[in-house]
């Protein structure tokens, strides 16, 4: 049992006489002013506490060594490598196209037809024209004179020139015995006017310069008809030869006609040759342009056929960015499996086959003109998953490092014309000054001023100063 000791009032120390004069010094508080007193008290320590600086919680990420890649980021579709448009060959009616989109087709089946009959009749109607006018050109050449009158007229011609030439040696001939019997007579007369010739002598001789003129006329007259002769049958050759060159225009005339309607002719029997429109390959159908029977003109585009599992890839980037594209560069391509859970994405690969030499100018969404350029790329896997122009989203590598050092680009920020990072040390941050090489979309090349392992914040922001207490989250 405890014992319960009662002190005397005597019993208790008393004061020494110091500690009565301190007492006596100090300041009577009332009851409510040590309550205020205690308020006051509280509310300055939970001040202090709340001005103390905190932590700032910041995302951070150690420095990497590893791959890294520089890619060009870019839309682009698939393409059928060699696609064929298959148009009407002929102007005509088009008969109802029984082919549907993804049906298969043979090279050389027949893909299409048009109406043979207006060309079979055409082709007709040409022959009997080009028929016609060859009978017409027949008829045209019996006109001209037969070798046979043109032989006779030279013949004539060399007769009429012969018995000219006679005719004029008579003359010549009956000339001479004329001026013999000119001198005869003047001789006779001579003599007779002395008596020494009888007269009867005298008129003989006249009588034969008489006689011998009129041979000489005759002579001539005979010449001159020879002479006729010879104009009348040169003037008949002359005639025969006009009439022999004379249907030669016509000929000629006929000739170009039948030229025309023979070009004609074997048009249309080529085109009545191509109402049957084939398959150049073997593909599918991928589009049928013009299904319904319908008149179509020459050129018109019917179906459209490919190989679908032929594909490659078009691709169209800037102009600047083409400069670092170069054939063989790999080609990523991302796609994402829809039917497992949490969306997978896979990366197809490709290569740059060829980066075309011309750009070509398009207006951005924005509504800025932008020259781009093509990028022709082959499928390295299975391109089993994509069709004819479907569009892809894919990075184009135009340089890999390996076991590079590298930081991501967010916690990179300007720092006096440098690139600087926030390295956490003893839970603070410190500004270090780096410098970068090649820059990915999220990472960037570290060539100094960090190492392997190295703690950097990411996004930093304002408040985040050297010194400044942080806090991974």
């Amino acid at each position: 049992m405890k014992k319960l000791v009662l002190l005397d009032k005597t019993n208790q120390p008393q004061p020494s006489p110091k500690t009565e004069s301190f007492k006596k010094h100090l300041p009577k508080f009332t009851r409510q002013q040590l309550i205020y007193t205690s308020i006051g008290l509280v509310t300055c320590t939970l001040v202090a506490l709340a001005f103390r600086p905190t932590p700032i919680k910041v995302d951070t990420k150690p420095v990497e060594q590893g791959t890294l890649q520089v890619t060009v980021n870019a839309e682009g579709k698939t393409r059928i490598r060699d696609d064929f448009v298959i148009s009407a060959t002929v102007n005509g009616r088009l008969n109802r196209i029984k082919l549907d989109e993804g049906d298969l087709v043979k090279k050389g089946n027949i893909v299409a037809t048009i109406d043979p009959l207006p060309l079979n009749t055409a082709v007709t109607e040409a022959i009997g024209k080009l028929a016609e006018a060859k009978a017409q050109r027949q008829g045209v050449a019996t006109l001209r004179p037969k070798s046979e009158q043109l032989a006779q007229t030279r013949s004539r011609i060399s007769v009429a020139q012969a018995n000219q030439l006679q005719a004029k040696a008579r003359v010549a001939q009956a000339q001479a015995a004329l001026a013999q019997a000119r001198r005869d007579t003047q001789r006779a007369q001579e003599l007779a006017a002395t008596g020494a010739i009888p007269s009867q002598e005298k008129e003989r001789t006249e009588l034969n310069q008489t006689t011998r003129e009129k041979e000489l006329e005759s002579a001539i007259l005979a010449a001159k008809a020879a002479g006729k002769e010879v104009d009348a049958a040169q003037a008949q050759l002359r005639v025969l030869q006009r009439e022999q060159r004379d249907p030669d225009y016509l000929l000629k005339v006929y000739d170009a006609q039948i030229a025309t309607i023979e070009a004609q002719l074997a048009k249309l029997q080529d085109d009545a040759s191509r109402t049957n429109i084939y398959a150049p390959i073997n593909g599918r159908v991928l589009r049928v342009l013009q299904k319904s029977s319908n008149f179509v003109s020459e050129g018109t585009q019917l179906i459209k056929v490919g190989n679908p599992k032929d594909l490659e890839l078009v691709i169209d980037v800037l102009s600047r960015d083409a400069l670092n594209i170069k054939p063989g560069n790999t080609i990523l391509i991302e796609q994402k499996n829809n039917h497992i859970q949490n969306s997978v994405t896979n990366s197809l690969k490709a290569k740059v086959r060829l980066v075309e030499p011309s750009a070509f100018t398009k207006v951005s969404a924005l509504g800025v003109e932008e020259q781009r350029v093509n990028v022709i790329g082959d499928f390295v896997d299975s391109s089993g998953y994509f069709g004819d122009a479907y569009r892809v989203d894919v990075q184009i590598v135009v340089w890999e490092g390996k076991n590079v050092l590298k930081v991501p680009l967010s916690s990179l920020f300007r720092c006096d014309n440098n690139w600087c990072v926030f390295v956490v040390k003893d839970q603070k941050a410190h500004r270090q000054t780096v410098k970068i090489g090649n820059r990915s979309n999220y990472e960037a090349e570290i060539q100094s001023g960090l190492s392997k392992d190295e703690i950097v914040i990411l996004y930093p922001s304002e408040q985040i100063e050297t010194g400044t207490a942080v806090q991974p989250r």
